[in-house]
């Protein structure tokens, strides 16, 4: 019986949940392979709970987390940093002999999973200079700032560079936990665990991602800029004009690159992103399609109808029916 070394960095400002879900989630995941695998296939995990300098961590829930020193740690085959809360900048200050392990492991072999805001530790360590990242939309501009040698990519919610994953998001976090235990204990293990802590169907682990050395979807970096504010300011009317200023540029010049970069205008990309995010609301929730409406950002429901049918022929309750039927039939 083989052992895997896991390591989760721990510091005060910690998120977590970004502890706390993937333990759970790999636990699950090993007690699921400890029931159905071979003795042969099975490996034992070995988790540790890792600092700076040692010391109990007081973390944001009043709880003590006990912890071993970075420089006492061996060669790990994955670790994790978790989110921060709030500015990181305190924590990476603080956390030079953490930095140094981290681009020690890595360089020794071990696979290095970046969560958030926590990925900076990474970017600190040098590891992902000239590589891809992506880390909490919240943070991306200061990011920006702080690592420019670091390709960060805020619209993807998964990155993957060599051994380095980074993930923007709690749920990108589970998916990577997935993808993780498909290769300990194979695929059967991995549906089970994703069955039991997913609670609403997301796009797999492999549509999120952004893989270093495949082919990118457009090499604008304003534009893919442009794109991740749309997306994330979805429900809110939207005019073209003031967003074009807003990032510096003319409307006129906005339109075309966004035709070069996705050949689509802004408008349509706006109109795309709206049915997207419908029709999986409609599919996976119960909520009234006037609430599905301003979600999407539509100012009400007949607008919402209108748009809806132009794009896929049919009205949103017919689409909601079909689509159910398929699903739960």
């Amino acid at each position: 019986m083989s052992t895997v070394n896991i390591a989760f960095v721990v510091y005060e400002q910690m998120l977590m949940t970004s502890l706390t879900l993937p333990i759970e989630m790999l636990k699950a995941g090993e007690a699921y392979a400890r029931r159905h695998l071979d003795r042969g296939q099975y490996k034992k995990l070995n988790i540790q709970l890792v600092s700076n300098d040692g010391h109990a961590i007081d973390c944001v829930l009043g709880a003590t987390i006990p912890t071993s020193s970075v420089n006492q740690t061996p060669l790990q085959d994955y670790v994790f940093t978790p989110s921060i809360w709030r500015n990181p900048r305190p924590v990476v200050k603080t956390s030079s002999q953490t930095i140094d392990w981290l681009n020690n492991q890595w360089h020794k072999g071990a696979t290095i999973i970046g969560v958030g805001t926590g990925v900076c530790l990474l970017s600190e360590s040098k590891l992902l200079d000239g590589h891809s990242a992506t880390t909490h939309w919240h943070y991306a501009s200061q990011f920006k700032r702080d690592y420019p040698s670091v390709n960060l990519k805020p619209d993807y919610f998964i990155t993957q560079s060599e051994r380095i994953y980074t993930v923007a998001s709690l749920n990108a976090l589970a998916d990577v936990i997935v993808h993780l235990l498909s290769i300990l204990y194979g695929n059967l293990c991995a549906q089970h665990v994703q069955r039991n802590f997913s609670h609403e169907v997301r796009k797999p682990y492999e549509e999120q991602r952004f893989l270093e050395g495949g082919n990118d979807r457009h090499a604008d970096e304003l534009i893919a800029d442009i794109q991740f504010w749309l997306k994330s300011n979805l429900q809110e009317e939207i005019h073209f004009e003031s967003v074009a200023t807003y990032f510096s540029i003319s409307y006129r010049t906005m339109t075309r690159r966004f035709r070069k970069a996705i050949g689509l205008s802004p408008l349509e990309y706006l109109t795309k992103l709206r049915i997207e995010s419908a029709t999986e609301l409609l599919a996976t929730t119960n909520l009234e399609i006037q609430e599905i409406a301003i979600t999407v950002g539509c100012a009400n429901q007949g607008q919402f109808a209108r748009m809806f049918k132009s794009q896929l022929g049919q009205t949103p309750s017919e689409y909601r029916k079909v689509v159910r039927k398929k699903l739960f039939s």
